[in-house]
């Protein structure tokens, strides 16, 4: 997993979002959600807890899930579903899409606003109405497909 740095601006603006629902800023609200965003690999909930444990020895795991699901409900992360089914959190809720290991189940990030241009099959026009489009692309890592070769 690479780190990423966090911005102030971002944290200025996760404060903001946390005032204006009610939820007070904890030490350990705050490093789950740097954890979060120092993260490029939509980490499990059993997974942030280790990684925030390292930083916050105290803290338990029915802390971060209570974090979790707090986080999600006021629009700070979006919960996603790996291969493997596990819920894995991503704190982009800008519109983005994500390619999926089919064997390591590891989730990239990647943009494509050209989609929203691509006409809808007529299938789709009686069914109701779409509110977003993602797309979930399946196939195998560079490191994966670098490993089966030997």
């Amino acid at each position: 997993m690479k780190e990423k740095s966090v911005s102030s601006d971002i944290l200025a603006e996760f404060r903001k979002i946390c005032e204006k629902h009610g939820i007070k800023l904890t030490y350990q609200r705050l490093e789950i959600y740097r954890v979060l965003l120092e993260a490029d690999d939509h980490p499990s909930a059993e997974e942030i807890f280790l990684r925030v444990q390292e930083r916050v020895p105290t803290i338990s795991l029915d802390t971060v899930y209570r974090t979790l699901a707090t986080f999600e409900k006021v629009g700070l992360i979006k919960k996603i579903y790996s291969l493997d089914d596990k819920a894995r959190f991503d704190p982009n809720v800008s519109p983005h899409h994500h390619v999926v290991c089919s064997k390591c189940h590891r989730i990239t990030d990647f943009s494509w606003p050209e989609i929203e241009k691509i006409p809808l099959p007529e299938e789709l026009k009686e069914w109701g109405e779409i509110k977003e489009r993602y797309l979930e692309l399946r196939g195998l890592c560079k490191d994966c497909l670098q490993r089966e070769k030997g």
